[in-house]
């Protein structure tokens, strides 16, 4: 980001990239229109750096991504009417998923509003539903307070996005205060320690006690925390899918699975077992507590940064409600060394000797199409814990979340809350911002490549360093299995066939192309030393997928 001293604004569009620039913002992903040009206009000669998309919903998706991954909200920019429509999914994503994007979306002439005139809209009407602050400027000396607001309520538990609509006067017209200066979001306030010591007393008296962590457990310092905990005072510990990553390699013996979507995995059976369930973090967006809590007897103990969400399945008997890092650390003084060891349950084997009889039948699979245990095999060997991973939805994304085990937060991520199709890339040009230096591997199914395809050459121009792999079989798969268990047929899930490596390098990418098992090592070892952003076609074998959701309970589809 330049640094300048700021001026007086000349104009609305002057005062919010000013305001922008005192967020810290670094980036601006947007695209263009004649409501918001006057921002453009002065993002030409000063502010954050502009990062052209092509297509709204995915600008939003990297403006979540860069948010959770620098810990500033990130900011995407659109025009008016379709403009702000096509941002609905990508808002949505964030709020749902708990990544930070503030969206600023321009607005025809305030005098225009009531009247049918090209792409008039209500904005905050739209937005409202799917964010967590939706405001539209009238005055033009109310941007410092919105823009200031709007940044706060992004950042705070659960993260999510925020929504500024601009007309396109107020952009122009004069203004004559300066921006405020960054206000980051407080604390969630204290612990209580009576509630800690009760808690600290439960989880003592308990035989079975399991720890289930969610996505707010994914910050540094609560990670740091837990794993501090768990060094004295060994817990099994399941984590929904957006907490992969809470448990280091050394604290292997506490991995009891990552839990979602579907009821049939040895973590789901331990739930089942535990008389003590202490959620961390846990938003019930990430698991449906009727699918894992239906028929638990265990007393559920909360430690979170706003308050659980109630429902017939879930249902704290102690909130321990304040900053999740500070209520571990004070728990962990309460708790006593225990006679037993609770990872040494049967049940926490029984995952962690799947996890590795999965490993080795990943290595022994050696047909083709590729079975989707040797793919995740060879990608575990070849990357590095620090390597960046982002899933698409789909079968695959079951597939890595139980078996690629992740052991650094943010590190492995997935749309689990909307389970929105067409992240994945979009995500990965993210990453390679916000961590720049550093390789980023993403993957999709070819149902979902499709959605956000065009941001290929996006990242050809902003010459990514990425791989991102294309599961290919043809179908949308996940929506299959499901309908064949239902109904015992499949229907309106095939597509015809695309070359996925004429499509890349059509874009400028490199393309590369698995054309049998023993390529897979080599070919993605090739692709992770080149430049630039690589697609590489990976047709894959999903024969085993009904396996995936045998036991998905009736009535309750994803």
């Amino acid at each position: 980001m330049n640094e300048r001293p700021v001026n007086k604004a000349r104009n609305g569009a002057e005062l919010l990239v000013q305001c922008l620039e005192e967020q810290g913002v670094q980036y601006i992903f947007g695209i263009p229109g004649a409501k918001v040009d006057t921002i453009f206009d002065v993002l030409a000669d000063h502010g954050p750096r502009l990062i052209l998309c092509r297509h709204e919903q995915n600008a939003a998706f990297m403006a979540g991504m860069v948010g959770l991954l620098t810990g500033t909200p990130g900011v995407c920019l659109v025009t008016s009417g379709p403009g702000v429509t096509n941002l609905a999914t990508g808002l949505s994503t964030a709020t749902c998923d708990g990544y930070p994007l503030v969206a600023l979306g321009g607005n025809v002439r305030r005098g225009m509003r009531h009247i049918k005139t090209h792409q008039s809209l209500d904005n905050v009407g739209v937005m409202q539903p799917v964010t967590k602050y939706a405001v539209e400027i009238y005055d033009g000396n109310s941007i410092p307070e919105v823009v200031v607001n709007a940044f706060r309520m992004s950042g705070m538990p659960l993260m999510g996005a925020s929504f500024i609509s601009l007309p396109q006067d107020v952009l122009a017209g004069a203004v004559d205060v300066a921006p405020i200066k960054a206000v980051r979001s407080g604390g969630a306030g204290t612990f209580d320690i009576q509630s800690v010591k009760k808690a600290a007393g439960i989880i003592n008296n308990a035989k079975m006690p399991v720890i289930f962590a969610g996505v707010s457990a994914g910050t540094k310092r609560a990670i740091n925390a837990l794993r501090n905990m768990l060094n004295e005072y060994p817990v099994p510990v399941v984590n929904t899918y957006q907490a992969s990553g809470v448990l280091s390699r050394e604290l292997f013996n506490c991995y009891a699975g990552s839990l979602g979507i579907f009821q049939n995995q040895p973590g789901d059976k331990l739930l089942q077992k535990a008389d003590v369930i202490v959620t961390i973090g846990f938003d019930p967006v990430e698991y449906d507590p009727e699918i894992w809590n239906k028929d638990a007897n265990g007393i559920i103990i909360s430690i979170d940064n706003r308050t659980p969400v109630i429902d017939r399945h879930y249902q704290p008997e102690i909130e321990l409600l304040g900053d999740i890092a500070t209520n571990i650390e004070e728990l962990a003084k309460h708790l006593e060394a225990r006679p037993d060891d609770p990872t040494a349950n049967p049940l926490v084997t029984e995952v962690q000797d799947a996890l590795i009889e999965a490993k080795v039948r990943g290595a022994e699979q050696s047909g083709f199409p590729v079975h989707p245990l040797r793919l995740i095999y060879e990608l575990r060997n070849l990357l590095g814990d620090d390597v960046t991973v982002m899933c698409d939805v789909g079968s695959l994304y079951v597939w890595m979340a139980r078996y690629f085990n992740s052991y650094e937060p943010h590190r492995l991520l997935f749309s689990n809350g909307q389970q929105t199709l067409g992240v994945a890339l979009p995500w990965a040009i993210a990453a390679t911002l916000a961590r720049p230096g550093e390789k980023v591997v993403s993957m999709s199914g070819d149902g979902g490549f499709l959605f956000s395809a065009m941001e290929l050459e996006t990242a050809v121009r902003e010459k990514c360093s990425l791989v991102h792999l294309v599961w290919r079989d043809g179908s949308y798969d996940m929506v299959k299995i499901q309908q064949v268990l239902k109904y015992g047929r499949s229907f309106g899930v095939e597509f015809g066939h695309i070359d996925i490596v004429k499509f890349a390098e059509a874009f400028g990418a490199t393309g590369l192309r698995i054309v049998k098992a023993d390529e897979i090592a080599p070919i993605l070892s090739k692709a992770l030393g080149l430049n630039g952003p690589v697609i590489v076609d990976v047709p894959v074998d999903y024969s085993d997928n009904q396996s995936l959701c045998a036991s998905v309970s009736e009535g309750l589809g994803h």
